[in-house]
């Protein structure tokens, strides 16, 4: 009687046992159900929860960005190479705000999207959600298809020791290496990305290890390009370039004082007063 007991009771535990599995599948499902086709869209976004597609990349052509001809130069030839399935960099593009990082690496994507249709797509991932970016390159590297992940604006407060250690771990080649198929875009308004103090000068036992080791941090990169403060020629130059393309009249001494009003010389500053002369016009851009 007992032995029956004792078989019955393991055929109930196996039947959990196998409920349980099957719950745990249908919890996947819909997980799987909602992701994009990873060959069907020119850029995606990756935040919290799936990813979602986007149906298409908007970036200025790249004849619009103007006073970085050398820092254009070198992004687009890398993405270039990537789009073509040819040995290409990890980038980490640093420095002045406003001036065109993040709009270079879309254009440059936009434009080598049409030079090798459907070769390349730009996957950009919130800076608040880099723990989930190892789970993107698995579901990546199985794809038929090369990607430029790309994480806008990012930078490590001095307590997070977890951020610096992951994104290492990426350019590394370790476990959570990003996979052959993909390559890394990063823009910071600082070069080691993580905060430095004058303190870190004054430390008596090793002066230089903390700084070093952020330095080295973006040395992995195999790319670092540095953007600098926007001259009053660069910044003139790039407003006349964009009034030249939309056909907008313009002062000089108007532009530069708008400049003054807004306490900056950059690309974004230039842009926007554009669309203040669009608007003043009655015209779009």
């Amino acid at each position: 009687m007992h032995k029956h007991l004792r078989v019955d009771d393991s055929m109930t535990d196996q039947a959990d046992a196998l409920a349980r599995i099957a719950a745990a599948l249908e919890r996947m499902a819909p997980e799987r159900a909602m992701m994009p086709d990873w060959h069907a869209h020119p850029a995606y976004l990756w935040r919290e929860g799936p990813p979602r597609a986007v149906a298409e990349l908007t970036a200025p052509g790249l004849d619009l960005l103007h006073g970085i001809d050398e820092q254009k130069a070198k992004v687009l030839g890398n993405v270039l190479r990537h789009a073509a399935g040819h040995a290409a960099h990890d980038m980490l593009l640093w420095g002045s705000r406003g001036m065109g990082k993040s709009a270079l690496i879309r254009s440059s994507v936009t434009f080598a999207q049409a030079r090798h249709p459907g070769s390349l797509a730009l996957v950009q991932v919130s800076c608040d959600y880099l723990h989930g970016v190892p789970d993107l390159f698995a579901r990546l590297g199985e794809v038929d298809r090369r990607f430029l992940v790309f994480i806008d604006d990012l930078g490590f407060d001095d307590d997070d020791h977890g951020g610096p250690r992951l994104l290492r771990s990426w350019l590394e080649g370790g476990v959570e290496a990003r996979p052959a198929n993909v390559r890394l875009a990063v823009t910071s308004n600082r070069r080691v990305i993580v905060a430095r103090h004058l303190s870190e000068q004054d430390d008596p036992i090793n002066p230089r290890d903390a700084v070093d080791d952020r330095l080295a941090l973006s040395d992995r990169f195999g790319l670092s390009i540095g953007f600098h403060n926007c001259s009053q020629d660069d910044y003139l130059s790039i407003i006349g370039g964009y009034a030249e393309r939309f056909e907008l009249p313009w002062e000089e001494r108007d532009a530069l004082e708008w400049s003054k009003r807004r306490g900056a010389r950059s690309g974004r500053v230039a842009w926007q007063y554009i669309v203040e002369l669009a608007g003043r016009a009655g015209k779009t851009v």
